[in-house]
């Protein structure tokens, strides 16, 4: 952490953060259509003037004005290097006069794109996107740290945290925007944290969307989880609401610091006010922060011993006092002619098909190794994660030994995944440890130096203590190690399971995590199944906390059921009475838990649409045809059907945007494949929906998922884009006829402009519903505008166009 910082933190009280720029500059009479990035350049006294005010109503910490300062988002014309730097000189030259340490903040904000697959940005640009502006805010050395705001997707956040610690040693702190418990992508709070401290952050937290009063129990959530770093909480001044034609925030100074403040009393080490909050709301906030009793309702973090892996949805803890897992070791070649042979030709039916079955037998996290012959593995590596990622929530473990691949794998690995593995190979701790470090991967550390593997248990130790000590001088936290405890063959090494045994019981007084191959213990030996879980459960016994096998193995399916009953990891034996009710002594069970079956994956088209199966689609529709079903019958019985249970799911909560993409592509796919068997009466005309991002406003993630699923349910959509006039959506909407207009914005500085596109069409006597939604929309501002509906997502933009065209 940089002096300045670290003298802040000595203080030992609440720090804050300033307010919002945006609201200050349109009171200052920021004309329309101007940017605030725009603005600010015209008028730099007028920015000098608001840091000013933010520190003299008590503002620790200033963030420079560079939000949108990212080369996907800055507007045209502007050069982003400049304008970070000048960001960045004039908060300094604001906190340099304060008479007292005030931080500078390089703000860095979300680019308004996802990463493939799910978008379309490739992780490599995502990352060189941040590198670009973080390297221009640092640029002087005029920033204390980097302030990375408003996420809505932890990929992206971990992309742009990963830049920061290639670029430069600044501490980081992130923070991330929640609705109904959950990010964007289904990311919960917890989940985001984890990440986060993964990745080293010095700070993480939640800002936007909510008010105090909504935001209070996100920020308890990521109280209890945040044990390695400090925490934040940045509301709005409630929600917004159009008021004689203007949007504003209803909360005042006074009830905005009232409900804020019991965050800090709480824990929350820095508060500060986001969208709607001016000097005076942070100047309340002061006063209220100072006036009550610190520490009377601290929240305690949690403490886990262990590592943590995450994906976008899932959270897997691996340690002493969590429940036993097992790494799926399917997706691997070795021994597998079938399977080598779909790598080679880039195919991944059979991988997918193995992975799947491992979900189903309960496996928590998968191991992805496509070490074959003549298979390129920092290509297809990848592009396998990338696959799985999209299709599955678990989170991933990079199997290679090509240091290439892996560095790849990374970059496609949507959270925190797990890297198999590191060794006292001279210079890999340097270069895969690091890796590791900047992108919050775990890692299984391998206790062993050149080819040749100890056997006693007191040299894998000495080795370990080596390892550990060097991981320690790169920064790379014992949060991020799992340890092997690296089976040798009993049948050639007799006393190898009772020296596992005993690394293990050191590794837990030392309170690392670990793991083990298990399948190479039994090799050479007949019942290796039964030596495998034998050992399995002396292991766990010892401290050891994972394995990476086959769960699809009755005799493993049946330890692992049992050590988590006997380590009271199974509430009142729940799972293990419903996986083996039908078990018998002779053999065991045939089929213990959900997943023995012998074909896995969709059998129909509508569980193709369902799970988001767009491998298989094709070919469960032809096999419907075969069966001599119309293709009109499959659309109306199966695929519609299907992606209106996925609406209904997301609506639930129990999928999330990833799932809804995904389904939303399996049907186009399938519709694709079917629309050329369907002759349509030609006088049938298909509603038309115009769908556009107000004027001033390039955020179109949001549009782009409803022109998708829109498509789906039958509508012809007809996008005008992002940044688009009134005058342009309705001339487009006359000339295609359209049925419904569709408007999307983000912010609140460009949502009022969706009030033009509504007196337009007034003006012109066009009877033409519109339906509006976004980020910053409310219910209450479409109704004071005059809109037909408005959609809080997606999935009612959906039901809302079926009502409007009824």
């Amino acid at each position: 952490m940089t002096s300045r910082f670290t003298e802040l933190l000595s203080l030992k009280r609440t720090l804050l953060l300033d307010g919002a720029m945006g609201t200050l500059f349109q009171a200052a009479g920021m004309p329309a259509g101007v940017s605030p990035s725009q603005y600010s350049l015209e008028r730099p006294d007028l920015l000098l003037s608001f840091h000013r005010a933010y520190i003299e109503a008590g503002a620790d910490i200033v963030t420079t004005n560079t939000f949108g300062a990212n080369p996907f988002k800055l507007e045209a014309g502007l050069d982003l290097e400049d304008f970070n730097r000048r960001m960045a000189r004039i908060a300094r030259e604001a906190a340099s006069q304060a008479g007292r340490n005030v931080l500078v903040a390089g703000n860095v904000g979300p680019t308004g794109h996802f990463a493939k697959p799910l978008g379309d940005v490739d992780p490599a640009e995502l990352v060189a996107c941040f590198e670009r502006q973080i390297r221009a805010l640092t640029a002087e050395g005029l920033v204390d740290l980097i302030f990375i705001e408003t996420q809505f997707d932890v990929t992206e956040a971990r992309a742009a945290a990963a830049a920061a610690r290639r670029v430069c040693s600044l501490p980081v702190m992130c923070s991330m925007t929640f609705e109904q418990g959950a990010s964007l992508t289904g990311s919960t709070p917890a989940l985001f944290a984890e990440t986060m401290q993964n990745m080293g952050c010095a700070v993480v937290g939640t800002n936007c969307s909510l008010g105090p009063a909504e935001m209070a129990p996100v920020a308890e959530e990521i109280l209890r989880y945040a044990s390695d770093c400090l925490v934040m909480a940045e509301p709005n001044a409630g929600l917004p609401e159009l008021v004689d034609g203007k949007t504003v925030f209803p909360l005042g100074p006074e009830r905005f610091a009232e409900l804020t403040a019991p965050m800090a009393a709480k824990g929350c080490r820095i508060v500060g006010g986001c969208c709607g909050t001016t000097p005076d709301h942070i100047r309340a906030l002061k006063k209220a922060v100072e006036a009550q009793a610190q520490g009377a309702e601290l929240v305690p973090p949690e403490r886990h011993a262990g590592i943590v892996l995450t994906s976008r949805q899932r959270l897997v803890r691996i340690g002493t006092g969590e429940p036993f897992t097992v790494i799926g070791e399917r997706i691997n070649p070795t021994g597998k002619p079938k399977l080598t042979a779909e790598l080679q030709q880039g195919v991944f039916s059979l991988a997918l098909e193995y992975a799947e079955r491992q979900i189903e037998a309960g496996c928590q996290v998968l191991d992805v190794n496509v070490g074959a012959h003549q298979v390129d593995q920092k290509t297809l590596l990848p592009r396998l994660l990338a696959t799985l990622a999209g299709k599955f929530p678990v989170p991933l473990c990079l199997d290679s030994s090509d240091d290439a691949a892996i560095e790849q794998g990374v970059l496609w690995s949507p959270a925190s995944a797990l890297v198999n593995s590191i060794n006292g190979a001279e210079g890999r701790m340097a270069r895969l440890g690091a890796l590791c470090r900047d992108f919050g991967c775990p890692f299984i550390l391998l206790p062993m130096r050149g080819a040749k593997l100890p056997v006693k248990a007191k040299d894998r130790i000495a080795i370990l203590e080596s390892l550990l000590a060097e991981a320690e001088h790169l920064g790379i936290p014992r949060r991020l190690v799992l340890v092997d405890i690296l089976a040798l063959a009993v049948s050639s090494k007799h006393e190898g399971a009772v020296e596992c045994l005993a690394l293990a019981e050191w590794c837990r007084e030392a309170g690392l995590a670990t793991t083990i191959g298990l399948s190479n213990l039994s090799f050479g030996l007949p019942a290796r199944e039964l030596v495998n879980a034998t050992f399995l459960c002396m292991g766990a016994g010892a401290g050891l906390n994972s394995c990476i096998g086959n769960l699809v193995s009755p005799r493993i399916a049946e330890a692992v059921g049992a050590i988590k009953v006997l380590q009271n990891h199974d509430p009142a034996a729940g799972e293990f009475i419903a996986g083996f009710s039908d078990w018998k002594s002779q053999g065991g069970s045939e089929q213990p838990g959900r997943a023995r079956e012998e074909r896995s994956g969709a059998r129909t088209p509508y569980e193709a649409v369902l799970h988001g199966d767009r491998e298989h689609v094709e070919a469960l529709l032809d096999e419907e045809l075969a069966k001599g079903t119309r293709p009109f019958d499959i659309v109306n019985s199966s695929l519609i059907p299907a992606i209106t249970e996925v609406g209904s799911r997301y609506e639930k909560k129990i999928y999330f945007l990833p799932q809804l993409i995904r389904s939303a592509e399996t049907m186009q796919a399938g519709f694709a494949h079917l629309k050329p068997l369907m002759k349509q009466d030609a006088s049938e005309k298909r509603p038309v929906i115009v769908m556009a991002t107000v004027e001033g406003d390039i955020h179109d993630i949001g549009k782009n998922i409803v022109c998708l699923l829109l498509g789906n349910h039958g509508f012809e959509v007809v996008d005008a884009g992002k940044d688009v006039k009134a005058r342009d959506i309705v001339d487009l909407a006359e000339a295609r006829h359209a049925s419904v207009i569709g408007l999307s914005a983000l912010m609140t500085t460009t949502m009022v402009r969706m009030e033009e596109t509504i007196s337009l069409l007034k003006e012109r006597g066009l009877a033409i519903p519109v339906m509006v939604g976004g980020a910053a929309v409310t219910k209450a501002f479409a109704d004071a505008i005059g809109a037909d509906a408005y959609c809080v997502d997606a999935v009612e933009a959906v039901d809302a166009a079926k009502r409007l065209t009824a």
